[in-house]
């Protein structure tokens, strides 16, 4: 089935299917017009999708450091606050799926530029929300708009550069995603701790809408995509496919399940290092998302532990850091907090890079959709982490939270053994190993 067909891209389908471009003679191959690098186009298209990529990451979670002032700001609960953050991952896991297939139909580059304007418009009014409901609605809005980036720049990168150059181009989107989350954090932090949350917010904003223009201008025009028409109901018959498969069902539980221990834990952790007895200043604080390295490395080493443990080994490696981090930072210590985040960051990476790359294997046809799904699932596990996080936050202070987190990591425990024992039967093999299908 081809994108046209389906209603989305992604960088599995494109690549795949996309077809050599000939030349004037009709041959292919040497001649494929595809940008590579060193080739015409490829160091702006680069840099281009890098500063989306840090555009889009650096406002997703612009509030997410600045909690505590929030609330002090505007006299409601880290609960309440937290919906500054849950409001948005939550719109981009609705509109996800609908803007991959808006891409199909008017093309990557205008879905891309659209989102990004309306996202950076609205982060330009987050400052002068005037109350916490406003604040909210205006958060929603802006993930909302942000789907349509993770929805069109793989596909755009798959029909527009060549396959062997594709994994770096991907992976240079990918360190703009980690360094506009990690970098906004930090800066919201500092600016914060000097001027107040609704300048840091600010901040953020302008170094996005700096991001948006340059990106537009240097986004080479799309030469191979080729539009198609929005078809509802083949992308909802896809779409039921992909729910009726229990292995999928499994591995966007488990993407859901590890992000709700992430977003849970990194909306919560600036109220605790406020509180006695660490007592650090904001600056500090934003300064602690500097960990988010700590699962750049994680995740670019999951392949590997898949090779040496297995999907089931490597799952339960990131799942048994990640508790072992939650239960560390109970601790009374600094450092231990420190090392726990550490932990609890380089398990998250890791079992999410396994969960995400093995939608793409399982998945037979609509490879789009399935990612998308998988997309949707993750944000609506951050989303989860954040509010329920908070409100255990609220009611029992951090051990509340890591209590949730701990649940969490079991459910992942849970599924994945669930899916090896049901693997095993489907098989009619004994049952003496657990492990999912490879």
């Amino acid at each position: 089935m081809t994108p046209a067909d389906t209603g989305a891209s992604t960088v599995v389908d494109a690549a795949s299917a996309a077809p050599a471009v000939p030349d004037s003679t009709g041959s292919t191959g040497s001649t494929d017009s595809r940008m590579a690098p060193g080739g015409p186009g490829y160091r702006r298209m680069s840099f281009a999708l890098f500063l989306a990529g840090v555009a889009t990451f650096a406002l997703l979670y612009s509030t997410q450091a600045l909690l505590p002032l929030i609330s002090g700001d505007l006299g409601v609960t880290a609960s309440d606050a937290s919906w500054t953050v849950a409001a948005a991952t939550g719109g981009l896991a609705v509109f996800v799926l609908p803007m991959s297939a808006l891409s199909e139909r008017f093309g990557r580059r205008t879905v891309m530029t659209a989102s990004l304007a309306v996202a950076v418009s609205v982060g330009l009014l987050v400052p002068f929300a005037p109350s916490l409901p406003a604040l909210v609605a205006l958060r929603a809005v802006q993930g909302a708009a942000l789907a349509g980036l993770p929805a069109s720049a793989t596909a755009y990168l798959a029909e527009e550069v060549r396959p062997r150059a594709l994994v770096t181009a991907i992976g240079l989107f990918v360190a703009g995603n980690s360094v506009g989350g990690m970098s906004g954090r930090v800066i919201t932090g500092w600016v914060a701790q000097e001027w107040g949350w609704r300048v840091a917010v600010g901040a953020v904003g302008l170094v996005a809408v700096a991001c948006a223009v340059a990106f537009r201008l240097l986004l080479p025009a799309p030469k191979h995509f080729t539009p198609g028409s929005l078809r509802p109901r083949v992308l909802v018959r896809t779409v039921r496919d992909h729910l009726a498969n229990p292995l999928l069902r499994r591995l966007y539980a488990i993407g859901a399940l590890f992000m709700t221990v992430f977003g849970g834990v990194y909306t919560v952790i600036g109220y605790r290092l406020t509180e006695a007895p660490f007592s650090l200043p904001q600056g500090l604080i934003g300064s602690i998302f500097l960990v988010y390295l700590v699962g750049t490395v994680s995740a670019s080493t999951a392949g590997r532990l898949v090779g040496r443990l297995g999907r089931r080994g490597a799952l339960y490696l990131g799942a048994g850091t990640t508790a072992a981090g939650l239960l560390l930072s109970l601790a009374p210590s600094l450092p231990l907090v420190l090392l726990g985040l550490v932990l609890i960051t380089a398990g998250f990476f890791a079992g999410h890079a396994v969960a995400s790359s093995a939608v793409g294997k399982t998945a037979q046809h609509g490879r789009a959709q399935a990612s998308a799904l998988y997309q949707s699932a993750y944000y609506v596990g951050s989303s989860a982490g954040s509010t329920v996080g908070a409100v255990a936050f609220h009611s029992g202070g951090w051990a509340g939270t890591v209590a949730v987190g701990v649940l969490a990591v079991l459910g992942v425990v849970v599924i994945t053994v669930s899916g090896s024992l049901a693997a095993r039967r489907a098989a009619g093999t004994p049952v003496r190993a657990l492990s999912l299908p490879r």
